[in-house]
Protein backbone atom coordinates (compact mmCIF):
# COMPACT_ATOMS: atom_id res chain seq x y z
CA UNK A 1 0.00 0.00 0.00
CA UNK A 2 1.08 3.33 -1.00
CA UNK A 3 1.53 6.16 1.46
CA UNK A 4 0.18 9.96 0.01
CA UNK A 5 2.95 12.27 -0.55
CA UNK A 6 2.49 15.84 1.31
CA UNK A 7 2.24 19.10 -0.82
CA UNK A 8 4.40 20.79 1.04
CA UNK A 9 7.39 18.51 0.90
CA UNK A 10 10.05 18.87 -2.45
CA UNK A 11 10.04 17.37 -4.95
CA UNK A 12 13.44 15.78 -5.26
CA UNK A 13 14.56 14.93 -1.97
CA UNK A 14 12.51 14.23 1.21
CA UNK A 15 13.68 16.67 3.86
CA UNK A 16 16.56 15.81 5.86
CA UNK A 17 17.00 16.38 9.37
CA UNK A 18 19.13 19.26 10.43
CA UNK A 19 21.99 17.88 11.99
CA UNK A 20 22.19 15.23 8.50
CA UNK A 21 22.23 18.29 6.74
CA UNK A 22 25.94 19.35 4.64
CA UNK A 23 27.52 21.99 6.72
CA UNK A 24 28.20 25.38 5.06
CA UNK A 25 30.71 28.34 6.80
CA UNK A 26 29.28 31.67 7.31
CA UNK A 27 31.48 33.25 4.72
CA UNK A 28 29.79 30.63 2.06
CA UNK A 29 26.60 31.34 3.16
CA UNK A 30 27.22 35.10 2.95
CA UNK A 31 28.98 34.26 -0.84
CA UNK A 32 25.49 32.80 -1.40
CA UNK A 33 23.21 35.63 -0.25
CA UNK A 34 25.43 37.71 -2.19
CA UNK A 35 25.06 35.60 -5.43
CA UNK A 36 21.62 35.28 -4.93
CA UNK A 37 20.99 39.25 -4.35
CA UNK A 38 21.30 41.49 -7.76
CA UNK A 39 23.42 44.89 -6.72
CA UNK A 40 21.91 47.89 -7.95
CA UNK A 41 24.45 49.23 -11.17
CA UNK A 42 25.51 52.44 -10.36
CA UNK A 43 25.35 55.41 -12.53
CA UNK A 44 28.61 57.09 -13.19
CA UNK A 45 28.76 60.83 -13.14
CA UNK A 46 29.43 62.04 -16.30
CA UNK A 47 32.93 64.27 -16.47
CA UNK A 48 31.45 67.54 -16.82
CA UNK A 49 29.78 67.57 -13.41
CA UNK A 50 33.30 65.87 -12.24
CA UNK A 51 35.43 68.99 -14.11
CA UNK A 52 34.45 71.56 -11.34
CA UNK A 53 35.25 69.70 -8.63
CA UNK A 54 38.77 68.91 -9.93
CA UNK A 55 39.14 72.16 -10.96
CA UNK A 56 38.49 73.25 -7.32
CA UNK A 57 40.93 70.74 -5.73
CA UNK A 58 43.73 71.95 -8.95
CA UNK A 59 42.87 76.00 -7.25
CA UNK A 60 43.20 74.47 -3.39
CA UNK A 61 46.74 72.79 -4.51
CA UNK A 62 47.65 75.43 -6.23
CA UNK A 63 47.02 77.95 -3.31
CA UNK A 64 48.58 75.47 -0.96
CA UNK A 65 52.11 74.96 -2.99
CA UNK A 66 52.56 78.64 -3.83
CA UNK A 67 51.67 79.33 -0.29
CA UNK A 68 54.45 77.07 1.52
CA UNK A 69 56.82 75.48 -1.05
CA UNK A 70 57.02 77.93 -4.16
CA UNK A 71 55.55 80.52 -5.92
CA UNK A 72 55.31 81.82 -9.76
CA UNK A 73 56.79 85.86 -9.84
CA UNK A 74 55.98 87.48 -12.81
CA UNK A 75 58.91 90.09 -14.17
CA UNK A 76 57.60 93.83 -14.29
CA UNK A 77 61.14 95.15 -15.07
CA UNK A 78 64.64 95.36 -16.65
CA UNK A 79 66.44 95.76 -13.67
CA UNK A 80 67.84 92.26 -13.53
CA UNK A 81 68.71 92.16 -17.65
CA UNK A 82 70.24 90.48 -19.12
CA UNK A 83 69.55 87.70 -15.86
CA UNK A 84 65.96 88.26 -16.12
CA UNK A 85 64.15 90.00 -18.70
CA UNK A 86 60.74 92.06 -18.44
CA UNK A 87 59.70 95.36 -19.96
CA UNK A 88 56.78 97.29 -19.82
CA UNK A 89 54.49 96.14 -22.01
CA UNK A 90 55.97 93.19 -23.36
CA UNK A 91 56.19 89.19 -22.36
CA UNK A 92 58.30 89.46 -19.02
CA UNK A 93 60.05 86.37 -17.43
CA UNK A 94 58.28 84.44 -15.24
CA UNK A 95 59.97 82.56 -12.12
CA UNK A 96 59.81 79.82 -9.96
CA UNK A 97 60.70 81.02 -6.56
CA UNK A 98 61.73 77.79 -3.69
CA UNK A 99 60.07 79.24 -0.04
CA UNK A 100 61.09 76.76 2.01
CA UNK A 101 65.80 77.27 1.39
CA UNK A 102 65.83 80.23 3.71
CA UNK A 103 63.17 78.29 6.70
CA UNK A 104 66.99 76.33 7.37
CA UNK A 105 69.40 78.86 6.01
CA UNK A 106 70.40 82.60 5.14
CA UNK A 107 70.20 84.41 1.71
CA UNK A 108 73.61 84.30 0.45
CA UNK A 109 76.10 86.63 -1.91
CA UNK A 110 74.75 86.22 -5.31
CA UNK A 111 71.80 84.59 -4.54
CA UNK A 112 68.58 86.00 -6.57
CA UNK A 113 65.80 87.00 -3.74
CA UNK A 114 62.18 88.08 -4.37
CA UNK A 115 61.21 90.23 -1.53
CA UNK A 116 58.71 92.54 -0.44
CA UNK A 117 59.32 95.95 -0.27
CA UNK A 118 60.21 97.26 3.22
CA UNK A 119 59.01 100.80 4.17
CA UNK A 120 62.00 102.79 2.95
CA UNK A 121 61.36 101.14 -0.10
CA UNK A 122 57.83 101.78 -0.52
CA UNK A 123 56.75 104.96 1.33
CA UNK A 124 57.24 106.91 -1.79
CA UNK A 125 55.19 104.47 -4.01
CA UNK A 126 51.84 105.13 -5.31
CA UNK A 127 50.14 101.73 -4.33
CA UNK A 128 48.39 100.19 -7.52
CA UNK A 129 44.62 100.72 -8.15
CA UNK A 130 42.40 98.08 -7.43
CA UNK A 131 40.10 97.97 -10.92
CA UNK A 132 36.12 98.80 -9.28
CA UNK A 133 34.74 94.98 -11.29
CA UNK A 134 34.45 92.76 -8.71
CA UNK A 135 35.00 90.04 -11.64
CA UNK A 136 38.02 91.96 -12.96
CA UNK A 137 39.62 91.47 -9.42
CA UNK A 138 38.62 88.37 -9.10
CA UNK A 139 40.54 87.51 -12.22
CA UNK A 140 43.35 89.67 -11.79
CA UNK A 141 43.84 88.16 -8.26
CA UNK A 142 43.88 84.43 -9.86
CA UNK A 143 46.52 85.69 -12.07
CA UNK A 144 48.46 86.65 -9.82
CA UNK A 145 48.31 83.85 -7.48
CA UNK A 146 49.99 81.55 -10.78
CA UNK A 147 51.94 84.21 -12.15
CA UNK A 148 50.17 85.49 -15.36
CA UNK A 149 49.91 89.10 -13.72
CA UNK A 150 51.35 91.61 -11.81
CA UNK A 151 51.39 91.01 -8.44
CA UNK A 152 49.53 93.34 -6.31
CA UNK A 153 51.56 93.80 -3.34
CA UNK A 154 54.91 95.83 -4.06
CA UNK A 155 57.32 92.77 -4.05
CA UNK A 156 60.85 93.40 -5.51
CA UNK A 157 63.75 90.87 -7.23
CA UNK A 158 67.41 91.51 -6.82
CA UNK A 159 70.52 89.90 -6.58
CA UNK A 160 71.88 90.15 -2.80
CA UNK A 161 75.48 91.36 -3.32
CA UNK A 162 76.25 92.08 0.80
CA UNK A 163 75.15 90.69 3.94
CA UNK A 164 74.78 91.78 8.11
CA UNK A 165 77.70 93.21 9.43
CA UNK A 166 79.90 93.77 5.88
CA UNK A 167 81.14 96.99 4.36
CA UNK A 168 79.98 97.91 0.64
CA UNK A 169 81.24 100.74 -1.20
CA UNK A 170 81.93 101.64 -4.99
CA UNK A 171 84.15 101.28 -6.86
CA UNK A 172 87.97 100.42 -7.25
CA UNK A 173 89.77 102.07 -9.91
CA UNK A 174 88.68 99.13 -12.57
CA UNK A 175 84.95 100.05 -11.49
CA UNK A 176 84.57 97.09 -9.43
CA UNK A 177 82.09 97.16 -6.58
CA UNK A 178 83.97 96.84 -3.02
CA UNK A 179 83.42 94.61 -0.50
CA UNK A 180 85.34 94.31 2.80
CA UNK A 181 88.25 95.74 1.13
CA UNK A 182 87.65 93.27 -2.17
CA UNK A 183 86.69 93.93 -5.41
CA UNK A 184 84.00 91.71 -6.19
CA UNK A 185 83.96 89.27 -9.59
CA UNK A 186 80.50 90.42 -11.39
CA UNK A 187 80.39 88.64 -14.26
CA UNK A 188 76.66 89.13 -14.54
CA UNK A 189 76.72 92.92 -14.45
CA UNK A 190 74.51 93.92 -17.37
CA UNK A 191 75.64 97.55 -19.37
CA UNK A 192 72.54 98.78 -21.24
CA UNK A 193 74.80 101.01 -23.18
CA UNK A 194 78.28 99.48 -23.29
CA UNK A 195 79.93 102.53 -24.19
CA UNK A 196 78.79 103.61 -20.21
CA UNK A 197 80.11 100.98 -18.17
CA UNK A 198 80.55 103.40 -14.80
CA UNK A 199 78.94 102.59 -11.87
CA UNK A 200 77.28 105.08 -9.66
CA UNK A 201 79.57 105.96 -6.71
CA UNK A 202 78.60 105.82 -3.31
CA UNK A 203 80.57 106.12 0.14
CA UNK A 204 81.42 102.97 2.41
CA UNK A 205 77.80 101.38 3.72
CA UNK A 206 78.23 98.99 6.93
CA UNK A 207 75.15 96.42 6.20
CA UNK A 208 72.64 96.60 9.58
CA UNK A 209 72.74 92.79 11.79
CA UNK A 210 69.75 91.30 9.93
CA UNK A 211 69.62 92.89 6.60
CA UNK A 212 71.15 92.40 2.86
CA UNK A 213 72.93 94.90 0.78
CA UNK A 214 70.60 93.80 -2.69
CA UNK A 215 71.46 95.48 -6.36
CA UNK A 216 69.95 94.91 -9.51
CA UNK A 217 71.90 92.84 -12.65
CA UNK A 218 71.25 95.74 -14.99
CA UNK A 219 73.59 98.05 -12.66
CA UNK A 220 72.71 101.61 -14.02
CA UNK A 221 68.96 101.01 -14.61
CA UNK A 222 67.99 99.71 -11.19
CA UNK A 223 66.63 101.31 -8.36
CA UNK A 224 68.28 99.54 -5.48
CA UNK A 225 70.13 99.61 -1.97
CA UNK A 226 72.13 102.25 -3.32
CA UNK A 227 68.77 104.41 -3.73
CA UNK A 228 66.26 103.50 -1.60
CA UNK A 229 65.46 105.15 1.66
CA UNK A 230 67.80 107.88 0.64
CA UNK A 231 70.67 105.22 0.53
CA UNK A 232 73.17 104.18 2.83
CA UNK A 233 71.73 101.35 5.86
CA UNK A 234 68.35 102.20 5.00
CA UNK A 235 68.19 101.28 1.53
CA UNK A 236 69.18 97.43 3.03
CA UNK A 237 66.54 94.70 2.43
CA UNK A 238 65.75 93.02 6.41
CA UNK A 239 66.25 89.20 6.14
CA UNK A 240 62.50 88.63 7.44
CA UNK A 241 60.90 90.75 4.01
CA UNK A 242 63.25 88.07 1.84
CA UNK A 243 60.02 85.48 0.34
CA UNK A 244 62.19 83.37 -1.40
CA UNK A 245 65.35 82.17 -3.33
CA UNK A 246 64.39 82.17 -8.07
CA UNK A 247 65.24 78.91 -8.67
CA UNK A 248 63.85 78.80 -12.78
CA UNK A 249 62.46 80.97 -15.15
CA UNK A 250 59.41 78.68 -16.57
CA UNK A 251 58.08 81.44 -18.92
CA UNK A 252 58.01 81.64 -21.86
CA UNK A 253 59.08 78.31 -23.12
CA UNK A 254 62.52 80.38 -25.05
CA UNK A 255 64.01 81.35 -21.75
CA UNK A 256 63.54 78.13 -20.00
CA UNK A 257 66.36 77.71 -17.70
CA UNK A 258 68.12 78.15 -14.18
CA UNK A 259 68.96 81.64 -12.38
CA UNK A 260 72.43 82.00 -11.65
CA UNK A 261 73.60 82.67 -8.26
CA UNK A 262 77.43 83.42 -8.78
CA UNK A 263 79.06 84.34 -5.47
CA UNK A 264 80.52 87.50 -6.23
CA UNK A 265 82.65 87.30 -2.93
CA UNK A 266 84.11 83.68 -3.48
CA UNK A 267 86.93 84.79 -6.18
CA UNK A 268 86.77 88.88 -4.87
CA UNK A 269 90.49 90.40 -4.97
CA UNK A 270 92.05 92.51 -2.16
CA UNK A 271 92.48 96.27 -3.33
CA UNK A 272 94.11 99.27 -2.12
CA UNK A 273 91.59 101.81 -2.11
CA UNK A 274 92.82 104.87 -4.00
CA UNK A 275 91.30 108.62 -3.80
CA UNK A 276 89.86 109.73 -6.71
CA UNK A 277 92.14 111.07 -9.72
CA UNK A 278 91.50 114.84 -8.86
CA UNK A 279 92.34 114.05 -5.53
CA UNK A 280 95.42 111.71 -6.41
CA UNK A 281 96.82 115.04 -8.15
CA UNK A 282 96.84 116.97 -5.16
CA UNK A 283 100.22 116.04 -3.76
CA UNK A 284 102.15 116.30 -7.02
CA UNK A 285 100.63 120.14 -7.70
CA UNK A 286 101.57 121.07 -4.40
CA UNK A 287 105.00 119.92 -5.01
CA UNK A 288 105.50 121.53 -8.39
CA UNK A 289 103.55 125.09 -6.59
CA UNK A 290 106.15 124.60 -3.43
CA UNK A 291 109.24 123.46 -5.89
CA UNK A 292 109.55 127.34 -6.78
CA UNK A 293 110.04 129.19 -3.99
CA UNK A 294 111.68 126.52 -2.94
CA UNK A 295 115.05 126.51 -5.65
CA UNK A 296 114.57 130.27 -5.09
CA UNK A 297 115.40 130.17 -1.32
CA UNK A 298 118.11 127.61 -1.93
CA UNK A 299 119.51 129.84 -4.43
CA UNK A 300 119.82 132.62 -1.96
CA UNK A 301 121.39 130.62 0.62
CA UNK A 302 123.74 129.19 -1.46
CA UNK A 303 125.16 132.19 -3.20
CA UNK A 304 125.76 134.42 0.71
CA UNK A 305 127.17 131.25 1.65
CA UNK A 306 129.67 131.47 -0.95
CA UNK A 307 129.67 135.45 -0.79
CA UNK A 308 130.86 134.77 3.20
CA UNK A 309 133.24 131.88 2.29
CA UNK A 310 135.30 134.65 -0.18
CA UNK A 311 135.04 137.75 1.90
CA UNK A 312 136.88 135.41 4.80
CA UNK A 313 139.45 134.74 2.18
CA UNK A 314 140.33 138.14 1.38
CA UNK A 315 140.46 138.75 5.23
CA UNK A 316 143.23 135.81 5.70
Amino acid sequence: MVEPVSQNAPEDEPERPEEERPWRSRSEERHGAHRRAKPRSKKKRSFWKELPILLVIALVLTILIQTFLAKVFMIPSGSMEATLHGCTGCTGDRILVDRVTYDFTDPSPGDVVVFKGPPAWTQNEIPPQEPSNFVVRALRGLGSLVGFAPPDERDFVKRVIATGGQTVQCCDAQNRLIVDGKALDEPYVHWDDPSQQTQSSFPPVKVPDGSLWVMGDNRNNSNDSRFQGGGGPAGAVPVADVIGKARIIVLPPNRWGGITDHNPQENAQAVALGAPAWQSGLPLGAGVAAAWPTLFVGRKLTAGVRKAAAGRKRRT
